[in-house]
């Protein structure tokens, strides 16, 4: 083989091992990495949570509190959420397949506020709801603002001590909030480092500097986290929160990192969501994709015969890789993001079309295969490009506007499809051109039936000196 045949091939080859590997990987573990199927809410089932604005707010702060809401469950690990305005106040969220509701839940309500504050040399306990300067009144935790009065069972009130906050919530430099391990003499531990910028900075490190060996209390939406006695200023306005859990920790960085919340909002109602669809419309899709493989490969096969065995194997190749990528990125499936799947298969044999035909009508000219096969690629590479290219443009338009409204079905179809057109242009154009020119240089490849090109295949080499 020339080289050109030759690197290609080697590529081809691991890189169908490496995703027959991903695909089939036991346990659905791959090198540590989890690479199960993600199903979305309406195949597996979920949370879904109602929550409601506190006080007089406007469309405008409403679409803002969605979007760091939707920040956070991306950052939560879900996909395929759905995070939609519902009336003038409230805000549906839908989170598929969430291992821990209650931590999701306390994670979106929040509003990500980081504050530090003086307590005057007093350590208060953790979980202690208090006031600070920056929100001297927030809302008591299971408690609605709104509700009528109970003489009989009164509601908890706040403290009236409001405490003087050294830092604004809103100077956090989100882009330096992380998770590292912090490591002390005894025990290494989860962590979230944080840096406040401007005025916030200034006075962190002020304070910090002037009140060595004394608490400085950490307050997260105006609940004590921790009250840590200062070993030395911090210098630059960073530092870090030490957890006793992963959870907390992550918790509290997609609370920071994110955004902060400009509206508090109240969870009005949570529930599980059971599968619309569920197990038997997964297997139904399973099931009518492989027929759909078949079928496709069936009529390659009989109708281009050589090139449409080729074909279908790298079908299959494609195949094997897609759903690797499905798994790795992870992609949630839902039911309209596998019929983009499915849809995408039969995309993939359209440049094989196109290609065939033109070689075809090289062959039944009298060319040779090694020149028709050439041919073949080249002049039906603008029409595979043009028509890839309008359909990449239709999956990013249904894409913005299910992203922009809401609607994660579309969202679905659209990434599904778009993903598969951008493979298919490598099955196509590097896997079946590389078959097709290692298999024209043996001897029972040169048939004419093989083409269905009539009597005008012969040898390679007899071709090419008519040509």
């Amino acid at each position: 083989m020339r080289n050109r045949e030759t690197v290609p091939l080697i590529f081809i080859i691991l890189v169908t091992a490496l995703s027959a590997w991903i695909s089939f990987a036991p346990g659905d573990q791959w090198l540590g990495r989890d690479v199960s199927v993600r199903l979305g809410l309406d195949l597996q089932g979920g949370t879904q949570v109602l929550m409601k604005a506190d006080g007089v707010v406007d469309s405008e702060l409403m679409q803002t509190a969605a979007t760091v809401i939707e920040r956070r469950v991306n950052g939560l690990g879900v996909s395929e959420a759905v995070i939609q305005l519902s009336g003038d106040d409230r805000i549906i969220v839908e989170l598929p397949g969430v291992s821990n509701p209650e931590q999701a839940i306390e994670t979106l309500r929040g509003t990500g506020r980081l504050e530090f504050i003086d307590t005057k040399g007093a350590f208060l306990q953790e979980g202690t709801l208090v006031r600070t300067s920056g929100n001297p009144n927030p809302v008591i935790p299971g408690v609605d603002p709104n509700a009528e009065p109970d003489p009989e069972n009164p509601a908890p009130t706040l403290p009236e001590e409001i405490y003087e906050s050294i830092t604004d919530g809103r100077d956090l430099d989100t882009r330096q909030v992380a998770l590292r391990v912090a490591t002390d003499s005894v025990s290494a531990r989860p962590a979230v480092t944080f840096a406040f910028l401007g005025q916030s900075a200034n006075s962190l490190a002020t304070f910090s500097a002037a009140n060595i060996q004394r608490p400085m209390c950490i307050v997260l939406d105006n609940i004590v986290f921790s009250c840590p006695v200062i070993e030395a200023a911090l210098v630059g306005g960073s530092g870090e929160i030490t957890t006793n859990t992963q959870e907390d920790a992550e918790r509290i960085l997609n609370q920071l990192k994110y955004g902060s919340l400009p509206i508090t909002l109240n969870v009005e109602s949570s529930r599980t969501v059971s599968a619309t669809l569920g197990a038997n419309s997964v297997q139904a899709s399973v099931i009518a994709g492989f027929v759909g493989l078949l079928i496709v490969g069936l009529f390659m096969i009989s109708y281009y015969r050589m090139p449409g065995v080729l074909a279908t194997i790298a079908l299959i190749i494609y195949s094997v890789v897609i759903f690797a990528i499905h798994k790795f990125i992870p992609i949630t499936l839902t039911l309209s993001g596998i019929a983009g799947f499915i849809l995408s298969i039969g995309l993939a044999v359209d440049a094989n079309v196109l290609i065939f035909a033109r070689m075809k009508e090289e062959l039944r000219a009298g060319r040779s295969l090694g020149r028709a096969i050439e041919t073949g690629f080249e002049d039906a590479w603008p029409a595979i490009r043009d028509s890839s290219a309008s359909t990449l443009i239709t999956s990013t338009i249904l894409f913005v506007f299910g992203n922009s409204f809401g609607v994660s079905i579309i969202k679905g179809f659209a990434l599904t499809l778009a993903l598969g057109m951008l493979l298919n242009l490598f099955t196509a154009v590097v896997v079946t051109r590389t078959f097709l020119r290692i298999t024209s240089r043996f001897s029972f490849a040169q048939a004419p039936w093989l083409y269905e090109a009539g009597s005008t295949v012969d040898s390679d080499a007899r071709n090419q000196r008519t040509a």
